[in-house]
């Protein structure tokens, strides 16, 4: 029986960090994951294969979320946090098809959601725990579903021409909101106590 695998294809320039210094990177995905990575490095190809010993196939998609993060700009530690952390997702924000924008549209929105040196885009991953990578056409993601979904807003807010200081009330207030949240669910309801 063939073994259950999927395709992708990452810029060829994103190759060299998915290998990483010699093969790192490639062989902790590998190992944490149960997987084997085929790489094709002119074409950018990845064919990700569930390894014999695999007893989950969700690592598959897995996987395919690591690999892709990484080609979408992200760091080997940042990429990682999603086999570290069982409640992270990867979220990614095409800005061609999202908001259809011309080349100089969409260059000036990146430097929207990055800001003057990253100020905006570290603004974003301060407030909401999540990572974001600006790369290509596309702004990318990890963090909890929750954490994603205010990010996934904020991007959307000063895509749409929220002036920043909006934006960061925005994300102040989610903020209040999510730690609100937390812990309610730590506190016991009145007639318990």
């Amino acid at each position: 029986m063939a073994k259950p695998n999927t395709f992708l294809k990452i810029p060829e320039e994103r190759v060299g960090v998915l290998i990483g210094p010699e093969g790192t990177t490639k062989k902790n995905i590998e190992k944490k994951l149960s997987v084997e990575l085929q790489i094709d490095s002119e074409t950018g190809g990845i064919t990700i294969t569930l390894a014999e010993k695999a007893t989950d196939p969700s690592l598959l998609l897995k996987a395919k979320d690591v690999v892709t993060a990484l080609g979408r700009g992200f760091s080997p530690e940042h990429a990682f946090r999603l086999i570290r952390d069982e409640e992270a997702i990867l979220d990614v924000m095409d800005l061609r098809t999202a908001f259809g924008r011309s080349d100089s549209d969409i260059k000036r929105v990146k430097g929207r959601i990055i800001g003057m040196n990253g100020k905006t885009r570290g603004i974003i991953e301060e407030l909401t725990d999540t990572n974001v990578a600006v790369y290509g056409y596309t702004v990318s993601l990890i963090g909890t579903f929750e954490q994603a979904e205010v990010a996934r807003e904020a991007v959307q807010m000063l895509v749409r021409g929220s002036m920043h200081a909006t934006v960061y009330r925005f994300l102040h207030r989610k903020r209040r909101d999510l730690k609100k949240k937390r812990l309610e669910i730590w506190e016991k309801p009145p007639e318990e106590k």
